[in-house]
């Protein structure tokens, strides 16, 4: 194992377009040895760090559902990894985990915000940042919980050839409804049709955008699941 780690610290509030080599500094620190791990702590090797929009927010220093990153803090992130170290009771040496563990190689910490993850057959740790993170558990419980669309009714999704709204598609269609899906191209627009089996796919920039949306949806609107 590595005696060093790298972390990317935010280092200045960034206004509009900015430079990273002015909004992030990069530092090398001393990892810990076992022997000076406290009582409850754990060290965790992280593999795969999600990169995600909402970051952009959490640098601003205003009032959020979260809490802004401060300075000269490690970057948030949602991250997986591998424990190397522990002093922990519920964390073993070979666990596999997800949580915020930040923009860092490895991270020290108490495993309060961790949970175990084992991916199923077919499946990576990289999926527990994607279909079997926040962006599958939002498609997944907003549709099917808040949506609850039932057979034959007419889903319509925007931001469709997202992360979420491309999984709210196809969960839509796997259970039974009609899904009409809006993007920003005609190339999106085709994915959604042509690989992810959409029923329609609008592209919101066509001048007839409306027009076509009303004849899309004679019936009306079942289910509106809104990304934007």
């Amino acid at each position: 194992m590595s005696k060093e780690n790298t972390q990317v610290l935010l280092s200045k509030r960034p206004f509009g377009v900015f430079d990273p080599k002015e909004t992030f500094t990069i530092v090398t620190t001393s990892l810990p040895t076992l022997n000076e791990l406290k009582d409850g702590q754990l060290l965790v090797k992280i593999y795969y760090l999600s990169l995600d929009p909402a970051m952009r927010g959490w640098m601003n220093n205003t009032r959020s559902y979260i809490r802004p990153v401060e300075i000269n803090e490690v970057m948030r992130g949602q991250t997986v990894g591998e424990v190397v170290l522990s002093k922990n009771p519920n964390f073993k040496v070979g666990d596999k985990v997800q949580g915020m563990l930040g923009w860092q190689k490895y991270a020290l910490t108490d495993g309060q915000d961790l949970r175990k993850v084992t991916p199923p057959p077919g499946a990576s740790l990289r999926d527990y940042l994607g279909i079997f993170g926040g962006t599958g558990m939002t498609a997944y419980f907003g549709l099917l919980d808040v949506g609850k669309p039932k057979p034959g009714d007419t889903v319509v999704v925007s931001g469709a050839a997202g992360a979420t709204g491309s999984t709210v598609g196809q969960i839509a269609k796997i259970k039974g409804a009609r899904v009409i899906g809006i993007a920003g191209s005609e190339d999106k627009c085709n994915w959604l049709v042509n690989d992810l089996g959409f029923d329609v796919a609008l592209n919101y920039r066509d001048s007839d955008f409306a027009t076509k949306l009303a004849k899309a949806t004679p019936q009306y609107i079942d289910v509106y699941f809104d990304n934007v």
